[in-house]
């Protein structure tokens, strides 16, 4: 499974990103319960980066989007530092009739690292889109070091 094959690879190192949100486990504890808004300019793509240092937790989202779909993936870098060829394709990239009806999801943290949340509009070629998202962290009732490997 080569990673050229990944359009979600090939997207952030050659795509055009409109913004990029830097997250905590902190600045998401505090998010409160109102939405917030992320902007995607046509042909592009934007991404929230959630670092983790810590495995054992879920990352939960949602996100509606308007005018119109939305496509989301999730990737996962072990650092920085990490080239695009070696991040992780955790959720392929999947188009997301999120403007009809709120997207949910979830991830367990498997390992410390950056897990990116993408939200891709490369597809539109003319209109610019906003995603409306809310995050939540829950942390694992018993720590007991098994969720890390």
């Amino acid at each position: 499974d080569n990673a050229e094959d990944h359009s979600e690879i090939t997207l952030l190192k050659s795509g055009e990103v409109t913004m990029v949100v830097p997250l905590s486990i902190d600045g998401i504890s505090q998010f409160g319960d109102g939405s917030r808004e992320l902007f995607i300019k046509s042909s592009c793509y934007s991404v929230l980066t959630v670092d983790m240092r810590d495995c054992g937790q879920t990352i939960s989202w949602m996100f509606s989007s308007e005018p119109k779909s939305i496509s989301f993936s999730v990737v996962y870098q072990e650092s920085a530092d990490t080239p695009v060829e070696q991040t992780k394709v955790l959720i392929p990239l999947t188009r997301c009739n999120s403007h009809e009806e709120t997207v949910q999801g979830q991830l367990k943290v498997r390992h410390p690292g950056h897990y990116i949340l993408i939200f891709d509009n490369s597809f539109s070629r003319f209109i610019s889109k906003k995603v409306f998202y809310h995050l939540t962290m829950e942390k694992p009732v018993i720590y007991d070091g098994s969720d890390c490997s």
